[in-house]
């Protein structure tokens, strides 16, 4: 049985998802939107813990460029790849959206998708540490912050795609109203 959203005359393309321009504008903003939050919990969190800013997105950017210096706190880097990562990630969310994968469950999901991104740049640059290897409090906070992230960028993404929602079947696909 062919599924209801597809058009066979377009090369077997889902109706329900936006065009790739589209879904990447829509994912640009929801990246963008993810972090102006995440940015705004982490000055209050170090507002009220006096931490102070980590430089490790600047030195990974300078690592990934190739920089003589690469291990120099410069705020213009840093701005840079944090900003840059959250914006460059929100596509695949709001990708995720589009095609019905929706709401907290697809947000925790994507919460993986981020640490992973960030872990694995800083990793393999050799700019940061593994995340088992922080204090305790460090993890906490890098969690609740990319959390932040993850479920701002989210909700955005969510509201903005045009796809269906299969959260909101989900459950009914197999239960037609009679008892067994």
């Amino acid at each position: 049985m062919a599924r209801p959203n597809v058009d066979p005359d377009r090369s077997g393309a889902d109706k329900r998802s936006g065009s790739a321009g589209g879904v990447l504008v829509r994912g640009l903003l929801a990246g963008a939107a993810g972090v102006a939050a995440m940015t705004i919990a982490e000055k209050i969190e170090q507002s009220l813990t006096g931490r102070s800013n980590s430089f490790v997105p600047a030195h990974t950017l300078q690592r990934l460029l190739g920089r003589s210096q690469p291990d120099r706190d410069d705020i213009v880097m840093n701005w840079a790849m944090h900003w840059g990562q959250g914006i460059a990630l929100g596509p695949l969310r709001a990708l995720m959206a589009e095609h019905g994968m929706r709401g907290s469950v697809a947000s925790f999901l994507f919460l993986n998708a981020r640490l992973f991104n960030d872990q694995a740049l800083e990793n393999v640059t050799g700019a940061g540490a593994p995340p088992w290897t922080w204090p305790l409090d460090e993890q906490r906070v890098d969690l609740l912050h990319k959390a932040v992230y993850a479920f701002v960028t989210g909700y955005v993404a969510d509201r903005l795609a045009t796809g269906e929602d299969r959260n909101r079947e989900h459950g009914r696909a197999f239960y037609d109203g009679d008892d067994p």
